[in-house]
């Protein structure tokens, strides 16, 4: 007997800047596939401020308040940073280059982000995305809707991760998920200070486990595990350990769900919520070309270059994956992970 698809998902949504704009892409296809029924949202950083715009969009107006809220959210980002000090120069234009290397304030900003603190500065200039995500996001729209939203962000004095859900989700608990320690001040909420989630998860797949009834979660990963070239440079050291460190524990829970799989996949308790889950993903081979800079980078071409080719990615996936959502999972985390030591 051929066994039938519910094809009610979840989405794990990774952050990276700009690069996020890659997930407004597939998002954007995703949205328009009425057989796919998005459950929950799990998202560290532009992940997570993916999640929240659907989510707050899909419950003002369904999918087409989804795709409009994101398309308004990135171009809105487009615009704030018109006047970002960030920019390429002629001569990356010319190359048609997306990244910032070249830019003599890039190269000052990362001098300055390794012998001076946020807090060394006179004064706190904030977050530019506030009032953007302000503008894009019905948090009560969310907390009604029909999308359940895990935004995940590290607890500077404990080292722990922090997942906001419900009633905790604001554009604060956005910020802090985002929030860089050599670029901002530390976000606090409730009188805790809060750093980048990408520390604790990247994003965080428990919530989706446990917190909703979809079986399937597709991974929309931005950040490279495996890269070829040994990096030189100073930026591309420091990029390289961050996307290190930020798949770190999503590859943890990763190994967990594959041994879990093996062991437990009958069992009722937690432990056979994780072994029967079925994942897939969704990616491309674009991130390994772009580099650390480019996250900075948020001219309207480069964000729909990249919004389009999550379209593609996503398209591609529907097309030879649509019919296993549901009954079986098309992403073989043993492949993904198995260099990793044990």
């Amino acid at each position: 007997m051929i066994k039938k698809a519910n094809n009610r998902i979840d989405l794990a949504l990774q952050g990276g800047g700009s690069h996020g704009a890659f997930t407004w892409g597939v998002i954007d296809r995703l949205l328009e596939d009425q057989s796919i029924d998005i459950a929950g949202v799990s998202g560290t950083s532009a992940g997570a401020m993916n999640g929240a715009v659907m989510a707050s969009g899909f419950a003002i107006n369904g999918r087409d308040g989804a795709k409009e809220a994101l398309h308004n959210f990135w171009q809105s980002v487009s615009e704030s940073a018109a006047h970002s000090p960030f920019k390429r120069t002629i001569i990356d234009k010319w190359l048609n280059r997306w990244t910032l290397d070249q830019s003599p304030i890039f190269q000052a900003a990362e001098l300055m982000g390794r012998i001076a603190s946020p807090y060394d500065m006179p004064f706190d200039l904030g977050n530019p995305l506030k009032p953007v995500l302000e503008k894009a996001i019905d948090f009560d729209a969310i907390r009604k809707g029909p999308i359940k939203v895990f935004v995940t962000a590290t607890n500077v004095r404990t080292g722990r991760g922090k997942v906001f859900r419900g009633d905790e989700i604001t554009a604060d608990a956005l910020l802090a998920s985002a929030c860089l320690p050599t670029i901002f001040n530390s976000i606090v909420i409730d009188g805790e200070a809060y750093w980048d989630g990408g520390y604790t998860g990247n994003p965080t797949l428990t919530p989706l486990i446990r917190e909703c009834d979809a079986q399937d979660t597709i991974l929309v990963q931005i950040n490279p595990i495996e890269r070829n070239e040994i990096p030189t440079k100073s930026y591309d050291i420091l990029s390289r350990l961050n996307e290190i460190s930020f798949n770190s524990v999503l590859q943890k829970e990763l190994r967990m769900m594959s041994l879990l799989r093996r062991a437990t996949p009958e069992d009722d308790g937690e432990g056979g919520l994780w072994g029967r889950q079925r994942l897939h993903r969704i990616s491309s081979d674009l991130m390994l070309e772009l580099g650390y800079s480019s996250k900075l980078n948020a001219e309207w071409d480069f964000l729909t270059m990249l919004h389009a080719e999550g379209r593609r990615c996503a398209d591609e996936f529907l097309s030879s994956n649509r019919q296993h959502i549901g009954v079986m999972s098309t992403f073989n985390i043993d492949e993904l992970l198995g260099g990793v030591d044990t």
